[in-house]
């Protein structure tokens, strides 16, 4: 089982697991199994998926990349919308690709890629030119 050097383990301030630590299940890899996500889900579990996608495309852009120690339950609720597999998903296993569609990722997270946007081009929108001349 490949690990993710570098991949957050946890969504900061919480209980809300992103990798596991050792394959210690004797049937295998814990299956992926895509669940949907309800509109009166608790925000706290919108947040870990956000949190999750966003170190993500952190992490891997939109290169594909190893499911390996990335926890199967986090995956579950992405899988097939925002993170797909290449080629034929095997639920099982922990050397399964995988890719983030960073246009499905965008249409359900707009607010992650607007984040990420306005840190990457290193500019403040509430930057005042008069400011400047002042100084």
């Amino acid at each position: 089982m490949l690990k993710h050097r570098g991949f957050p383990g946890r969504l900061p301030g919480s209980d809300f697991q992103f990798t596991i630590r050792r394959a210690v299940n004797k049937k295998g890899a814990t299956p992926i199994v895509r669940r949907e996500r309800f509109r009166d889900r608790r925000a706290h579990d919108r947040a870990a998926d956000e949190g999750f996608l966003a170190a993500l495309i952190e992490h891997f852009g939109g290169e594909e990349f190893q499911r390996g120690n990335l926890d199967a339950g986090r995956l579950s609720w992405l899988i097939g919308r925002e993170v797909v597999a290449v080629g034929q998903l095997d639920p099982t296993d922990y050397e399964q690709l995988l890719r983030v569609d960073l246009a499905a990722a965008e249409a359900s997270f707009p607010q992650l890629f607007k984040q990420v946007g306005d840190d990457a081009d290193g500019e403040d929108e509430d930057w005042d030119e008069d400011q400047e001349e002042r100084d």
